[in-house]
């Protein structure tokens, strides 16, 4: 969280509505965010694990690509296929610059035959938007979707719930995007998360958030949820969070995401930093993403080194804390290559004390998607 002086914060269309839920709002990519409300993160983070959840994730960036081929020209800033992406369907992908590093991590996808929808982080959009109309000029026109709020609902009972309301919604599995009315309203829905939960989440037009938040809050089987149990529900769910486990020194190989670089496109070379990023796809990259099990002692946050075994230090946590599913500390962090089979002993130095720690699988703890059978 940052110390942004509050007055100069800017709002969502629900920040009233998380004030009179007696959310504590703290500053978050600009924007006074709802961190938890009464009954705390822990109770928030297994209530989304076992019932649903609801977020707001209104500062996150939304906008349109339009323009005479705006998937072939999105390609020209990311390594994944966009030009073989059918309607209906989205895919998540990173924003690279000419080194290969990754300028943000994002979600792309068709909800209709009408242009390419894009969500960013909000703490990197106007950054994200000032690449993509520098580096596609004259491809694309970016039309930044303001007017829109963005509600997630997560967790096991999440998808009944939205059904209730939008019917056409059960048809979907995960990483499937719709442009359909619900709600009474225009929505763009996609089923995708950031929990490792099942669920949807939901683009609706500002004037009609509250209304909508209202009547998903109103199901008993539905509580809100702040930022910090959204945090330790992806660090469960091995998900990266920009500004800590990516950056513009990470690619995607070293961040574990090979998966959102299509074969077509490595075959072909013609995305920014290729040349680096194939190199690591056949020689292995100096660095790699592991995930850790802290096996005793206090959590290790943000910046803990790692060590091995004989206390040399090797790498560092990007992102760590407490498990409330494992009820046990686990972290993300960046070591070498040698260091990131599955059972590997390692140290985190927490308070300048080495803990032992175990790198194990990711993600954490399982993910709970809704796939094609």
């Amino acid at each position: 969280m940052s110390t942004e002086d509050q007055t100069d914060l800017k709002t969502t269309p629900l920040t009233e509505t998380h004030i009179a839920l007696g959310a504590r709002m703290v500053p978050f990519a600009g924007y006074s965010m709802p961190v938890q409300y009464a009954e705390g993160v822990l109770k928030e983070h297994l209530w989304t694990r076992e019932h649903a959840g609801l977020f707001d994730v209104s500062h996150m960036g939304q906008a349109r690509l339009r323009g005479v081929a705006p998937l072939a020209a999105f390609e020209e800033v990311v390594p994944g296929d966009y030009i073989g992406l059918k309607p209906g369907k989205q895919k998540y992908s990173v924003l690279l610059n000419r080194q290969g590093g990754i300028v943000d991590d994002l979600m792309a996808g068709r909800p209709d035959a009408d242009s390419l929808f894009v969500v960013v982080n909000g703490a990197c959009k106007e950054n994200d938007f000032k690449v993509i109309d520098e580096e596609l000029a004259g491809q694309v026109r970016i039309e930044r979707l303001e007017d829109r709020a963005l509600i997630a609902i997560q967790g096991p009972e999440a998808a009944a719930v939205v059904q209730q309301h939008v019917p056409a919604a059960a048809d979907m599995v995960f990483m499937d995007i719709r442009s359909m009315r619900g709600f009474d309203t225009d929505l763009i829905i996609s089923r995708s998360g950031y929990t490792g939960e099942d669920g949807y989440e939901i683009s609706v037009p500002a004037a009609d958030a509250v209304r909508v938040w209202n009547l998903l809050l109103s199901d008993d089987r539905v509580k809100p949820i702040g930022l910090g149990a959204r945090d330790s529900l992806r660090l469960e769910a091995g998900l990266p969070l920009y500004g800590h486990d990516l950056d513009e020194t990470v690619s995607p190989v070293e961040a574990g995401l090979t998966f959102a670089i299509n074969k077509n496109r490595r075959e072909q070379r013609d995305f920014p930093g290729a040349a680096r990023i194939v190199r690591e796809l056949a020689e292995g990259p100096a660095r790699t993403k592991v995930c850790l099990r802290v096996l005793e002692g206090a959590p290790a946050r943000e910046g803990a080194e790692v060590a091995d075994e004989a206390g040399t230090v090797i790498g560092v946590v990007t992102s760590g804390g407490f498990s409330p599913v494992l009820k046990a500390g686990i972290a993300l962090a960046f070591v070498p290559p040698a260091f990131k089979a599955p059972g590997t002993k390692l140290k985190v130095i927490v308070r300048g004390k080495p803990q032992a720690a175990e790198v194990v699988t990711s993600p954490f703890v399982p993910h709970r998607y809704v796939r094609k059978s």
